[in-house]
C-alpha cells in the first residue's frame, strides 16, 4: 500500500530504440507529442554495444524535457559475431541480449510510475516478453513506411512462395497495396536467404502479431495503398495507426553550425541548392565519390554537400560510427573544391540537415532515401534524387519514384557505379528541367497534406489521440 501510495500516477511509457540514430529519432518526437499533447511521462532504455552513449546521441537525448527520462541499458558483447555479420543480425543480438537489463530497467520503472504501455521499432518485439512479465501492452512503433510494414507481415507467405532468391524472380512482386516491385529493390534481409539477417527478419515478422498494435510514421495521402491494406487486417495483423509525419523538432535560434553552411545558404539565390547527403550512416566507395563530385561539378549547379569518407566494404560503414575517421576532403579529386567554390561548398560529415531543408535557397535533395531524410523533405516541400543505398531505401526509392512521383533515380552502369555523366543530367533535370518543376509541384501537395494531417483534428493526429486513450482506458480497468 505504501508503495502504491508513493507511485507518480501519472500514466507512463516505456520506450526501447533498437541502435541508429534513425531508429531514435522520430521515437523522439512520438514521446514529445505523448507528453505535450496527451499528458504522458516517458522513459527510454536504450540497448547500447559501448559503455558510452555517441555524442550524437548525448546531445539529442540531453536535450529532452524533464517529462522524458532516459537508461542506457548494460551494454552487450557482440564480439562473437562473424566480421561481416549484417546491420539487422547486430541489432537484432544486441535487444536479445539486453534483455536480462532491460527487465531491471522494468523492476524499477514501475516501482514508481504508473505504467501502461511499453513501444519498441522495428527489431525490437523480442523485448515483448519483459513488458508481458510486468504485464504491461507491448506496441511497435514503425519509423519506416507502411510499404516496408506490409512487407514484414507479407514476408513468410512469400517466403513459401518462392523457393528461389527473390532478385531472381523475373516478375514484380506483389505486396498488398503497394507498387508493384522487383526482387532486387526489396530491403537488404530479403537480398540473400541463407543470411542470418533474413532470418531474423522473418523473426521478426512473426513476432510483429503480438503487438497489441502497430504505430507507422507515415500518413494517408503519402501510402494510401499500403495504409488500406493494412487497415484491412487481411494478414491477422494488430491494428495499425498512420501517425506521421515525425521528423525532428526544436529550436531553431539553437542549432549548431559549425561549418557555416547555413549562413552560406543565406547569400545563394531562392531555391537554387541542390542539398547532397547520404544520412547519418552511409558511405560511398571511393569511385562513387570522385563520380559524384565530378557529376555535380560537369552540372553546374549550386550544391551543398554533407561528404564523408569513403568505404570500399559497404555501404552503411558510419551506421554504427557517425563519426568520419578520415577526413573526407582527402578523398576528393584534386583541385574539385578549389574549382568549385562558387558554386558549391563541401562540408565534413554533418549538416543541420532539417534547417537546411527548410531554408528558402534549397530547391532539391540528393539522398539515400533514409525515412526520416524522406519525410523532412516532404514537410519542407523539397523534391528528390532517389539514391539509396541499404536497408529499405531502395523500396522507398521505388516509391518515390514510380508512385509519388517526387523523385529522379540515376541508373547505374554496367560496373554498378552512377557516372558523372549520368548525375549531371539528372541533377540538371530536377533544378533546371520541366520534369523538376512537375516533381515540385506534387512535393508542395504533400507538404499541405503533411501539415493538414498532424493539425488538431487532422489524421496522424487522431489515430495518436486513439492510441493515447487505449492506454489511459488501461488505468482505469
Amino acid at each position: 500500500m505504501e508503495v502504491v501510495a508513493s507511485k507518480n500516477l501519472q500514466p507512463h511509457v516505456i520506450i526501447l530504440p533498437t541502435p541508429g540514430m534513425g531508429h531514435l529519432i522520430p521515437l523522439i518526437e512520438l514521446a514529445k507529442r505523448l507528453v505535450s499533447l496527451h499528458g504522458f511521462t516517458v522513459t527510454f532504455t536504450i540497448p547500447t554495444e559501448t559503455e558510452s552513449p555517441s555524442k550524437a546521441q548525448k546531445l539529442v537525448l540531453d536535450s529532452l524535457p524533464s517529462s522524458i527520462d532516459y537508461m542506457f541499458l548494460s551494454p552487450v558483447d557482440l564480439s562473437d559475431l562473424p566480421s561481416d555479420a549484417k546491420i539487422e543480425t547486430r541489432i537484432s543480438y544486441t535487444v536479445t541480449r539486453s534483455l536480462s537489463s532491460l527487465s531491471d530497467s522494468f523492476k524499477l520503472i514501475t516501482s514508481t510510475h504508473r505504467v501502461v504501455s511499453f513501444v519498441v521499432d522495428l527489431f525490437g518485439a523480442d523485448a515483448f516478453d519483459v513488458a508481458k512479465e510486468f504485464n504491461v501492452k507491448p506496441y511497435i512503433f514503425y519509423p519506416s513506411t507502411a510499404m516496408a510494414l506490409a512487407l514484414f507481415f507479407q514476408l513468410p507467405k512469400l517466403d513459401q512462395d518462392y523457393t528461389c532468391e527473390y532478385r531472381d524472380v523475373p516478375e514484380p512482386i506483389h505486396i498488398p497495396g503497394c507498387v508493384p516491385i522487383y526482387g532486387i529493390d526489396l530491403f537488404d534481409p530479403a537480398q540473400d536467404r541463407k543470411n542470418e539477417a533474413y532470418k531474423w527478419a522473418l523473426h521478426h515478422a512473426d513476432s510483429y502479431r503480438l503487438a497489441e498494435g502497430i504505430m507507422v510514421n507515415s500518413f494517408n495521402e503519402l501510402e494510401a495503398g499500403p495504409i488500406k491494406a493494412l487497415k484491412a487486417a487481411e494478414w491477422g495483423n494488430p491494428p495499425v495507426y498512420p501517425v506521421g509525419p515525425l521528423i525532428r523538432t526544436g529550436d531553431s535560434d539553437t542549432v549548431s553550425d559549425p561549418s557555416g553552411c547555413l549562413k552560406w545558404l543565406d547569400d545563394q539565390p531562392l531555391g537554387t541548392v541542390l542539398f547532397v547527403s547520404f544520412g547519418s550512416g552511409g558511405t560511398l566507395s571511393s569511385e562513387q565519390l570522385t563520380e559524384l563530385a565530378l557529376g555535380l561539378e560537369m552540372s553546374e549547379q549550386r550544391f551543398l554537400w554533407v561528404a564523408r569518407s569513403p568505404s570500399d566494404q559497404v555501404a552503411n560503414a558510419a551506421y554504427f560510427n557517425p563519426q568520419s575517421i578520415k577526413d573526407p576532403f582527402d578523398f576528393l579529386p584534386k583541385g574539385f573544391i578549389e574549382r568549385t567554390k562558387k558554386l558549391g561548398l563541401v562540408v565534413p560529415s554533418w549538416a543541420p540537415q532539417v534547417q537546411v531543408l527548410s531554408h528558402v535557397s534549397t530547391g532539391g535533395f540528393l539522398t539515400h532515401c533514409g525515412w526520416n531524410s524522406t519525410l523532412e523533405s516532404v514537410v519542407h516541400g523539397v523534391p528528390l534524387i532517389a539514391w539509396p543505398l541499404f536497408a529499405e531505401q531502395k523500396m522507398n526509392a521505388v516509391m518515390l519514384t514510380e508512385d509519388l512521383k517526387v523523385a529522379l533515380r540515376p541508373k547505374k552502369n554496367k560496373q554498378g557505379i552512377i557516372g558523372r555523366d549520368e548525375i549531371s543530367r539528372v541533377v540538371k533535370g530536377l533544378m533546371e528541367g520541366e520534369e523538376g518543376k512537375k516533381l515540385r509541384f506534387k512535393m508542395r501537395d504533400l507538404k499541405d497534406a503533411s501539415a493538414s494531417v498532424l493539425s488538431e483534428n487532422g489524421s496522424s493526429s487522431k489515430a495518436l489521440a486513439e492510441v493515447a486513450d487505449t492506454w489511459k482506458n488501461s488505468m482505469r480497468t
